[in-house]
């Protein structure tokens, strides 16, 4: 693990492998950079992958009040310490923040993103207007469960049945444990809406992928972020849902970065 400190103080910690073109990798909602982790050694062969915490997550650090602006300059500071211009890989809301950065023009080359969490038509439910309130009184409260359990039956739209079966798990004290950040999730979603002026100036070549077995809202979604921007292409991993596994998105995410 390394660390390097963002322009507001703020400490941001990440990992750092293999040889070649740097490629930055941003994780989404309740992830570390350990969701990542298989994705960063799939391409280390080919490029120097950067697996970082954002902030208010596993091992960096955090400087309130919080504004997606700041989780850009973190961005920046990453392609800065990787060297002026870096590829970025993004997932869920990391590829939000992704396409913000891109847009804010921060130096990136090429953007591969995987299915970014836009609401773009009636396919699902709408998040309700009070779910960033209550949110944020679960988490100041410490109702940490409470508040995955609702990021996941609003944000995720899951079944209530999928995320009863979640809570009782294994991996459940780790998501409590990144809850606090769902908030800054939700900031970097605002309304949900793709906001298209800002996409549409992005001019870096961008990958969008979506997983065949992903819900159609998902699906929609991939495809008007495809379409709002200027030089996007579009692909889809048979089998695959909204889970990043990063041994099925590497092949492509390569072949995309090397051409």
């Amino acid at each position: 693990m390394e660390k390097l400190i963002s322009k507001d103080g703020t400490t941001i910690a990440y990992d750092r492998s293999g040889e070649g073109p740097p490629v930055i990798l941003v994780g989404g909602a309740l992830n570390d950079r350990s969701a990542t982790a298989s994705l960063a050694e799939a391409l280390a062969p080919h490029f120097t992958a950067f697996s970082y915490d954002r902030r208010r997550r596993g091992d960096s650090g955090d400087t309130p009040p919080y504004a997606v602006e700041r989780e850009i300059e973190d961005l920046g500071a990453l392609i800065e310490q990787a060297g002026g211009t870096a590829h970025v890989f993004a997932n869920c809301s990391g590829a939000i923040l992704a396409l913000e950065a891109a847009a804010a023009g921060l130096p990136i080359t090429k953007l591969a993103l995987y299915e970014p969490s836009f609401i773009v038509d009636d396919t699902r439910p709408p998040i309700s207007e009070d779910y960033v309130p209550k949110l944020t009184e679960m988490i100041d409260s410490g109702r940490l469960g409470d508040a995955v359990e609702l990021f996941m039956l609003e944000a995720a739209a899951l079944p209530t049945e999928f995320v009863a079966k979640v809570r009782q798990g294994s991996m459940w004290p780790a998501l409590e444990a990144l809850a606090p950040s769902l908030i800054y999730d939700a900031t970097v979603l605002g309304d949900g809406s793709i906001p298209t002026e800002r996409v549409s100036s992005i001019t870096a070549p961008t990958l969008v992928i979506d997983g065949e077995a992903s819900p159609d809202w998902g699906r929609n979604t991939v495809q008007a972020v495809v379409d709002a921007l200027p030089n996007a292409q579009r692909r889809s991993l048979p089998d695959h849902n909204h889970n990043l596994v990063g041994e099925a998105v590497a092949p492509l995410v390569k072949e995309f970065l090397a051409d």
